[in-house]
């Protein structure tokens, strides 16, 4: 019997489930979050983004962040979601892996995941779950291994 562990995430929470199968209830066994998440930019960052001059002619503009801070931050707790699951796995407390998270999110989770947990991956839902009840994430898990889509 596989031991199947579920990681239902946003950028500001993530709750980890264990199950024994895909037909049984999942059974909450943690939970992060994260502060930040939920502050503004000007929070985040100290001051402004530069200015320049174009190059041609007499008008400035600002210079952009290759990356914006509040993406940063969801980069940030994507890692702190992927450590968790490795020490999960070091702690050998799962043998398959469901990720289910909302779309941009579920994309950084997909870049942060170690290729260990990476190969735990049976199916992905690509839905912000995190905040609904247990029954809804049941509706939209796969009812039996042979449903399953890995990522």
């Amino acid at each position: 019997m596989s031991r199947i562990r579920i990681v239902v995430a946003d950028q500001a929470e993530a709750i980890f489930f264990d199950t024994p199968s895909l037909a049984a209830r999942p059974k909450e066994v943690g939970r992060i979050s994260d502060p930040l998440a939920h502050k503004h930019d000007r929070d985040l960052v100290s001051d402004r983004p530069g200015r320049t001059y174009e190059s041609v002619g007499k008008a400035r503009h600002a210079i952009t962040r290759e990356n914006d801070p509040r993406h940063q931050e969801a980069v940030r707790f994507a890692r702190r979601i992927s450590c968790r699951l490795d020490d999960a796995l070091h702690r050998d407390e799962f043998d398959e892996l469901v990720v289910v998270a909302g779309p941009p999110f579920l994309g950084l989770m997909r870049k942060e995941l170690s290729d260990q947990a990476r190969r735990r991956v049976v199916h992905t839902i690509n839905k912000d779950l995190v905040h609904g009840s247990v029954e809804a994430l049941r509706k939209h898990l796969p009812e039996s291994a042979a449903e399953l889509q890995p990522a």
